[in-house]
């Protein structure tokens, strides 16, 4: 019989042999050595070592059971979770490290590595290192399979206005962009008067439509369309559709108020200016400077359109101007708000196109009495001049229509040096919704009142044009454009990348 001869250190250390293998080891509850533990104790035991990912190659997502598809890139955090979930059997041991080990990208293969700990014979921890193999496999989502079966829309949005112009949505637009009102669109279609949203939900198309109700003056409607139906298990298929009717009326705009609706926002002349939009419409009275404000449920009542649109605006130079004093002002008892950011003056104006020609100046009243001084150009409609068809309008006596309604101050005549030293741009949702190009003057001419129109520039995001340098020589500069620096825009732009 041999002996196994233990030395002296080996003593004072507390070591004893392994009862399997001889081999010295620490004493632990089991005597046996890590090789022989493993012998005889899997812990991996129960946890499969190959797992099927189902992967749809239309919209590159990964399936999280039970039905949710989300994204995840190769090696990220968000794989290597949904990878850990798909493991039956790990909540039995402790979980101490996992990685991914590199495969080739195209071999639909992922491996991740997996180091884990648990308890064995008699209280004794085991660590072992283990690799588990998944299969990706591709499975067409619901969400794509819609779209292949050309039924991939649940729900739509419907934006009609009945206006001359555009701006209203390209303003709109910009307004949906800023607030990723649009994150969970399928797809967006230009169609005449307006623009169509698709959703794959009725929640998602809800949700448009709040946004849209909140920034906008609109009438909504509502509607639903079976599509299928299963009598054994009383599930309905409808598509759903959201009409939203923006009111026909646009900034800069002149209206004719009813007259019992003139008297209802607080005495107001029928004849006023529309100067903002929001959720609702704001009007202002041109010769007083009250202001009234119109929700959309309130226009809807009377439903009347503008008289004259930005489109037939006419040119005008101020000859002389001369501010009125607040006493020489017509009040009376139950008057409506006042606005304190114009000034109310009389004008003498002689149009651009007859200047030199015939001087004889022609007078009016203005809200712009704050921003006019002899020699200024400024825009503004030619009332006694235009056919108007309206019936609140015919009911006015004669004395109480205005020659001319000025509506803004003209900064430039080159449109096109204006346009040259404009370092700035907008983002858009889709080529297809409209044209953006230089040859447009409805979206020139939108980008052209934001610079004048610093409420309105604070609401969306401006972006610098890289494509575009400052000019340094000032010469090319004309003086008369406002000229829209990046400090003084430092509040709402956002520079790219």
């Amino acid at each position: 019989m041999e002996y196994i001869q233990v030395s002296d250190e080996v003593q004072k250390k507390g070591m004893i042999p392994c009862c399997e293998c001889g081999v010295i080891i620490e004493p632990n509850p089991a005597n046996m050595c890590v090789g022989c533990l493993r012998t005889h104790v899997d812990i991996t035991e129960g946890i499969p070592k190959q797992v099927t990912l189902q992967f749809c190659k239309g919209c590159e997502r990964y399936l999280q059971p039970p039905s949710e598809w989300i994204h995840a890139a190769l090696e990220s955090k968000e794989l290597l979770t949904l990878c850990l979930k798909k493991l039956k059997g790990l909540n039995r041991v402790k979980l101490v490290d996992a990685g991914f080990i590199w495969t080739e990208p195209h071999s639909k293969r992922l491996k991740v590595k997996l180091t884990v700990h648990a308890e064995v014979i008699g209280g004794t921890l085991l660590e072992q290192v283990f690799v588990v193999e998944y299969v990706v496999n591709h499975q067409m989502c619901e969400d794509c399979h819609r779209v292949e079966a050309k039924d991939y829309w649940t729900a739509c949005v419907q934006i009609r206005q009945k206006a001359t112009n555009k701006k209203t949505f390209y303003y709109l637009e910009q307004l949906i962009l800023k607030h990723k009102a649009h994150e969970n669109t399928l797809s967006i279609k230009p169609v005449h008067e307006g623009l169509d949203f698709f959703f794959a939900t009725e929640a998602a198309a809800r949700k448009m439509t709040d946004f849209i109700v909140t920034v906008m003056p609109c009438y909504v409607q509502h509607s639903k369309k079976l599509i299928s139906h299963d009598c054994h298990s009383n599930l309905y298929n409808h598509k759903f559709t959201y009409c939203l009717e923006i009111i026909p009326l646009s900034k800069d705009s002149v209206v004719c108020l009813p007259r019992k609706l003139a008297h209802q926002l607080g005495g107001i002349n029928p004849i006023c200016l529309v100067y903002r939009i929001t959720n609702s419409v704001h009007f202002i009275d041109f010769s007083s400077g009250q202001i009234a404000e119109l929700e959309s449920n309130v226009y809807w009542r009377y439903n009347f359109n503008s008289m004259c649109d930005p489109k037939q605006l006419i040119e005008y130079i101020v000859m002389d101007i001369e501010p009125i004093n607040y006493k020489n002002r017509k009040t009376f008892p139950g008057q409506g708000a006042i606005s304190s950011k114009h000034i109310i003056a009389d004008a003498w104006l002689v149009k651009a196109s007859e200047l030199g020609i015939n001087d004889t100046p022609i007078h009016t009243r203005t809200h712009l009495g704050h921003i006019l001084k002899p020699g200024d150009s400024v825009l503004g409609y030619a009332l006694k001049d235009t056919n108007v068809n309206d019936a609140n309008f015919d009911k006015l006596s004669e004395d109480s229509i205005p020659d001319i309604i000025l509506v803004k101050k003209f900064y430039s005549h080159n449109k096109a040096a204006r346009r040259k030293a404009r370092v700035w741009k907008l983002k858009h949702i889709s080529d297809e919704v409209a044209d953006m190009n230089t040859q447009n003057n409805e979206y020139n001419e939108f980008l052209d009142e934001l610079e004048e129109d610093p409420e309105m520039r604070q609401n969306i995001n401006i972006f610098r044009d890289i494509r575009k340098q400052i000019p340094v020589d000032t010469n090319e500069i004309d003086p008369s454009i406002p000229q829209i620096t990046l400090e003084e825009m430092m509040d709402d732009l956002i520079i790219e990348d």
